[in-house]
């Protein structure tokens, strides 16, 4: 190639620093054998790109600890923000072969192509959020590879990185199941290290032709907000019969059903079984009395409650569903969710806070994020809770009474019950189109507050023994 490297470098740092102005993130993968060249051309990379908005994540076997979250948290956790680069030596695909030859986590995932569809998904919903994505296997001829190696180990300085060649995954397995990836995915580049020049070239203007891609299918679009509302809208839906329950079977029931709850907690720490409780619902429904009622006789150091409010200007920098999966539980533990990520297609889809295409397509994608826990067993198990409308309009008045709840009465709460009807059609076809097997939505009449109360605890510690 006539092409110089340094002039390859000058172009790849310029066209780094637009993607950088534009918010375009960019996530880089190496994968290889040992000893193929993956460490030379990430470096040799890394020290083109500004290290303020650039990280180098290597990826190892999993650790006992590491291995009580989901397949892809970590992945999802240090996902780049908006402009940032992540460099990737080894990735979730290393994860998965791990996975795989190790029969790690075998009892969950019997076939682990699963995690291939968890990978595909997670891939793609990256995409459609502007995350260019550019993926690199490099391959050398085995004469060179072992001078690498031999060449590691003569250097007193550089003996500890021979830890890396030890075969966690056999050589022959690693590539034969890279090949069959390879092979059914047509966004890999492939590069051969054995003449060094050649392959730095080579991945110099594969990444050159990526970032201009990326540069080119960006540009600033005027934003299409509809939230596509229909003006004869109806539902009966949320038109539950509810009995009230006398205060004294009130009271005699909900200890019953709390001290089961914690017997419940003690099983699922024991089993290693994660579990995350979702609430949405109308404003006043009663959301957070609820999940006082779960947890009154709770261990603390077994839950966290996590209180969603408006996303943060960090958070708006990275894809809308990163900052729950960095809040979802490790295996034996309980997350409870007041508000959540259907955020997207409720409050985002109604007030025109999230573009038509970007709440359109949240459904699936949502579907898909809580499949990735479930397909390891976390338990999802998710709430919405309505109330009548006049129910409600007495509420508000109440807390504005009251002047131990007057903080919880907003002005966005008055103005979010103008757009009443906008919000019932968002939450049916919340319901309608992310209502699965595996994560059911369950539909709680909230008029009267410990008939609810009863109603939710009950139904926890039924699935929860159904799986136990």
């Amino acid at each position: 190639m006539s092409h110089h490297i340094d002039t390859l470098q000058l172009k790849v740092a310029q066209l780094s620093r637009k993607t950088h102005e534009l918010g375009i993130p960019v996530m880089i993968i190496f994968e290889g054998i040992p000893a193929s060249g993956k460490t030379r051309l990430s470096n040799d990379l890394l020290l083109q790109l500004d290290a303020k908005y650039t990280n180098f994540i290597a990826t190892k076997s999993p650790e006992t600890y590491d291995l009580r979250y989901q397949f892809l948290q970590k992945y999802w956790n240090t996902l780049p923000q908006k402009g940032d680069i992540n460099i990737y030596f080894r990735s979730w695909y290393s994860h998965y072969l791990d996975y795989k030859e190790n029969n790690i986590k075998h009892h969950q995932y019997v076939n682990y192509d699963s995690l291939l569809k968890q990978i595909s998904n997670f891939e793609s919903m990256l995409k459609k959020d502007n995350y260019e994505i550019i993926k690199f296997f490099i391959e050398i001829n085995e004469e060179k590879r072992q001078a690498h190696i031999q060449q590691t180990k003569s250097n007193p300085l550089m003996r500890w990185k021979v830890q890396e060649y030890e075969e966690v995954i056999p050589q022959d397995v690693y590539l034969n199941e890279m090949r069959r990836i390879i092979h059914n995915c047509n966004d890999w580049q492939i590069i051969d290290y054995t003449v060094r020049e050649q392959a730095i070239t080579n991945m110099y203007l594969n990444i050159i032709e990526r970032l201009e891609y990326a540069l080119e299918k960006y540009q600033k679009h005027e934003e299409y907000i509809d939230g596509e509302f229909n003006s004869h809208f109806s539902t009966s839906l949320f038109n539950i019969e509810e009995s009230k329950i006398k205060k004294k079977d009130y009271q005699h029931q909900i200890v019953e059903l709390q001290t089961r709850m914690r017997e419940i907690q003690f099983a699922l720490y024991k089993r290693k079984i994660p579990l995350v409780l979702v609430f949405e619902g109308m404003d006043a429904a009663g959301k957070g009395g609820n999940i006082k009622r779960i947890r009154e006789k709770l261990d603390p150091t077994g839950y966290e409650v996590n209180g969603i409010s408006a996303p943060t200007d960090v958070e708006k920098n990275h894809h809308y569903l990163w900052r729950f999966a960095k809040k979802m539980p490790k295996s034996g533990h309980i997350e409870i969710f007041d508000r959540s990520w259907y955020g997207r297609i409720l409050v985002e889809r109604v007030e025109g806070f999230a573009e038509h295409h970007e709440w359109k397509r949240a459904y699936d994608e949502i579907n898909q994020f809580e499949r990735m826990w479930t397909d390891e067993g976390t338990i999802i198990i998710k709430f919405f809770l309505c109330l009548d409308k006049e129910e409600q309009l007495q509420r508000f008045k109440d807390r504005e009474q009251n002047p131990n709840k007057q903080w919880k009465i907003t002005d966005e709460d008055w103005r979010n019950r103008e757009k009443w009807d906008m919000y019932l059609e968002a939450s049916q076809d919340m319901i309608k189109y992310t209502n699965t097997k595996l994560a059911p939505w369950h539909v709680i009449k909230a008029d009267h507050k410990k008939t609810s109360r009863l109603e939710v605890l009950k139904t926890i510690i039924k699935r929860c023994e159904d799986v136990l």
